[in-house]
C-alpha cells in the first residue's frame, strides 16, 4: 500500500494515528506508575532514559549510548553515520559506494503536535518540550495538515551560528541545530537516531534568523533508493514540496505571529547545496565546542571531543542525569487541545 499523502482526508489519517498515539501512551502510563523506574528504548546504537513527568515542562529524554554512558545528542552523536554491518541498510539503496549518510536526531513525530527539541541550553542537552510565557507549546493543525507533517529534528555536530551572517540572505543564524524534515514513511519516536540521506534544503527566515530546513529520508526507508535529489521528491511525491513550504510559512499564524519568508523565493535547493550548509553549520559547531567562538548561552558539556574544554567525565555526566525529577515526580499539565485553522 503506498504511504500516506500529506494532502490524504483526515479520515484517512485516523486509524494511524490512533495507533501511534496507543503506543506512546502505554510507554508513558507504564512510565508514570512505576516512579523510581526509568523507559530505556533502543535508538539504533543509543538509548533514551525519561525524568520528570511526561506533559509537563520538567519531561526531559536523557540520551545513553548501549553500554549506559550519558551522552549529549547535540555534541556526542556524530554528524556523518558509520558504516556499520549491524545497521541493516543494504547497499543495494544507496545511489553509490561514495554516498554520505548523516545521523539526524528525531525530536518531533510525524503528525504530532507537541514543540519537543533539544534542550541547548541545559548540560546534557536532553530533549524536552518547548515553553513560551509558562505554557507548553504545540503547533496548531493547519488545514489540511495534522501536527507536523514529516518527522523532524536535528543534524548532530551543527550550529547555525547567530554571530554569522549568511551571504546569500543576509540573515544570522537561530543559535540551534540544524533543522531536518525526514519524508520517510516510518513514523519515528522522540530520540530515535536515525540514517538519513540528503536531498535538499529550503532556506526559511523565522522573524529575522536564518532557519534551514534540509529535507532527508531514512536510508531505511522503501522509497530511499529511487529518491536521490530533491526533483526526485518533486517528480514522486507531487504536491510534497509545495505542501512543506505552505506548512512552514503559515504553522506560527494561529499564534498570532506573521507569516514566515523564505530565501531564494521560496526554492528549494539542491543536494550539493545542502551539503554545503550542513558543512558550514558543522564547522560553526566545532569553533563552539572548541571555545573559539561566543557560545550565546549553549551549553558545549559533552564526552567524546577531545579537544574540547568543556569534555566531562562519566561520573560528571551521570550526576547530571541523576538530579533531574524522576518520572512521575512532576505534575503533569495539560496537553494542548487539538483544533483546526483555515489559514
Amino acid at each position: 500500500m503506498r504511504p500516506l499523502l500529506l494532502h490524504a482526508s483526515l479520515s484517512c489519517l485516523v486509524p494511524a494515528l490512533t495507533r501511534f498515539s496507543a503506543s506512546c501512551n502505554k510507554v508513558f502510563a507504564q512510565a508514570a506508575a512505576a516512579p523510581h523506574l526509568y523507559y530505556c528504548r533502543k535508538t539504533m546504537h543509543y538509548q533514551t532514559e525519561q525524568r520528570g513527568q511526561p506533559n509537563s515542562s520538567d519531561y526531559r529524554l536523557y540520551f545513553k549510548t548501549s553500554d549506559g554512558k550519558y551522552i549529549s545528542p547535540f555534541h556526542d552523536i556524530p554528524l556523518i553515520a558509520a558504516s556499520d554491518p549491524d545497521d541493516d541498510v543494504p547497499a543495494k539503496k544507496l545511489k553509490s559506494e561514495s554516498e554520505v549518510l548523516y545521523n539526524m536526531v528525531v525530536e518531533v513525530p510525524r503528525w504530532s503536535n507537541a514543540k519537543m527539541e533539544i534542550a541547548t541550553k541545559e548540560a546534557l542537552n536532553p530533549i524536552k518540550q518547548d515553553v513560551k510565557k509558562g505554557k507548553l507549546r504545540y503547533v496548531a493543525n493547519i488545514f489540511p495538515h495534522k501536527g507536523y507533517i514529516w518527522n523532524y529534528g536535528a543534524l548532530p555536530q551543527t550550529w547555525e551560528d547567530p554571530n554569522c551572517e549568511d551571504e546569500e540572505t543576509n540573515c544570522c543564524g537561530d543559535n540551534d541545530p540544524i533543522d531536518v524534515c525526514d519524508i520517510g514513511t516510518q513514523v519515528c519516536c522522540p530520540g530515535q537516531v536515525i540514517q538519513v540521506k540528503v536531498l535538499g534544503i529550503l532556506a526559511m527566515i523565522d522573524e529575522g534568523e536564518m532557519d534551514w530546513k534540509v529535507i532527508a529520508i531514512n536510508a531505511k526507508d522503501p522509497d530511499a533508493a529511487k529518491l536521490n535529489c530533491i526533483e526526485d521528491v518533486r517528480t514522486t511525491r507531487p504536491g510534497h514540496l509545495e505542501a512543506t513550504v505552505d506548512w512552514f510559512r503559515k504553522y506560527k499564524v494561529p499564534d498570532g505571529k506573521p507569516e514566515n519568508q523564505f530565501g531564494f523565493n521560496g526554492q528549494f535547493k539542491d543536494k550539493d547545496f545542502a551539503v554545503q550548509i550542513i558543512n558550514s553549520t558543522h564547522k560553526h559547531w566545532k569553533a563552539l565546542v572548541q571555545k573559539q567562538t561566543n557560545a550565546g548561552g549553549i551549553e558545549c558539556k559533552n564526552l567524546s571531543c577531545c579537544d574540547s574544554p568543556f569534555t566531562c567525565d562519566e561520573d560528571e555526566a551521570r550526576g547530571v542525569v541523576h538530579s533531574a525529577p524522576v518520572v512521575g515526580s512532576a505534575q503533569p499539565v495539560s496537553p494542548g487541545v487539538d483544533k483546526w485553522h483555515f489559514v
